[in-house]
């Protein structure tokens, strides 16, 4: 990313700010996998606290904590129920079979959340033909489902369903806090309803990596060994973890603007001969469009606008994703669409394979 180029492409592209790289500087370290680094223990502490949870362990990403939390809750051989566009399923390279030996069941519902009548059809009887189902896992936000937040209502009706069958429940929770704003709520209003939650704290919150898993201890003493397990034993990971702390401090009640600037580049977009945007379903910092194949494929207009300075990818055939983030601003936002705009009144030439957009 230089400093011309306007980049849409995901949250996840945000540089260390000043201040984060301060703190870096001034945090106090030690060896994390002997428990002796104050700053990472601080961030896990505060962490739990703020979820309301009895721990919380510090890992490299959300995909590694995510997948950390699988294996606390299934053992090879078990399934897990997902929504089929949830990350752990598809983005997370083939995690759940790979690392812990679990099969992935998709449960379809709009806008990312599993259907409870989806559900109540998915529960296995016991059988020794049959996988047996021991995790729900939920995304919130959700990613390709459009960015939206669970209601609450919602999500205590789901995984309490879950708890009814004896199934755990984890929640990528990704952009975590791109939801507690969107809500307006207590972080603790959503953790509680269900027993592991990841936070990542490279997208949004604007830090260079790191996440953390929070449960009860007995479970996150058991992830602490996973971590280890998959290649995740850390040092001086206080370096990292004082951009976290910093973040919560100060990165997460900015995330309004971040909405704000995605509700704008959505109206502008939608002003656009050729551009379908769902207004209303604009939640957080995602923004969803799709072109006119009369226009070109979504590759061909993502190729288009990075040549001319803008980063936006493409998901599908002619469905594209913005994403707003600590590094850009309104002005920035309103530029992008401008540039959609000039792009597809001059035409589209070039053809690009769909990046991954995480």
């Amino acid at each position: 990313m230089t400093d011309s180029e306007i980049n849409l492409f995901s949250d996840t592209v945000t540089r260390p700010t000043p201040a984060m790289y301060e703190a870096i500087v001034s945090a106090p370290v030690g060896d994390d996998m002997s428990g002796d680094d104050p700053t990472t223990n601080a961030l896990e502490a505060e962490m739990a606290d703020l979820l309301g949870k009895e721990a919380a362990v510090f890992a490299c990403t959300a995909t590694q904590a995510n997948q950390m939390a699988v294996r606390v809750h299934c053992r090879p051989g078990d399934e897990l129920l997902i929504h089929p566009t949830g990350h752990i399923s598809n983005y997370e390279a083939g995690g759940p079979a790979a690392l812990s030996g679990v099969s992935c069941r998709f449960v379809s519902g709009p806008y990312g959340m599993p259907d409870m009548e989806e559900l109540q059809s998915m529960v296995r009887p016991l059988d020794q033909h049959f996988t047996p189902t021991r995790l729900l896992c939920v995304e919130n936000t959700t990613n390709l489902g459009g960015g939206r937040a669970w209601p609450l209502d919602r999500l205590q009706t789901v995984t309490n369903w879950a708890k009814d069958q004896g199934f755990k429940t984890h929640m990528d929770g990704a952009r975590f806090f791109n939801a507690v704003v969107a809500l307006g709520c207590d972080p603790r209003e959503i953790a509680r309803h269900v027993d592991t939650v990841t936070v990542c704290f490279s997208k949004g919150l604007g830090c260079p990596m790191g996440a953390i898993l929070a449960g009860d201890e007995a479970d996150i003493a058991e992830a602490r060994r996973y971590r280890k397990l998959f290649g995740g034993a850390l040092r001086q990971s206080g370096v990292v973890a004082a951009t976290a702390r910093y973040a919560i401090q100060h990165h997460v009640e900015r995330l309004k603007e971040d909405h704000a600037n995605a509700k704008i580049l959505a109206q502008e977009l939608a002003k656009i001969d050729g551009v379908k945007i769902d207004l209303d379903a604009i939640e957080t910092n995602l923004v969803f469009f799709e072109i006119d194949p009369a226009i070109g494929t979504a590759a061909q207009l993502s190729a288009e606008l990075h040549r001319r300075g803008l980063r936006i990818g493409a998901l599908g055939r002619y469905r594209l994703r913005a994403v707003t983030h600590l590094d850009v601003d309104r002005d920035d936002v309103l530029m992008a669409a401008r540039i959609v705009q000039t792009a597809i009144r001059e035409g589209l030439s070039a053809d690009i394979t769909p990046a991954v957009q995480y």
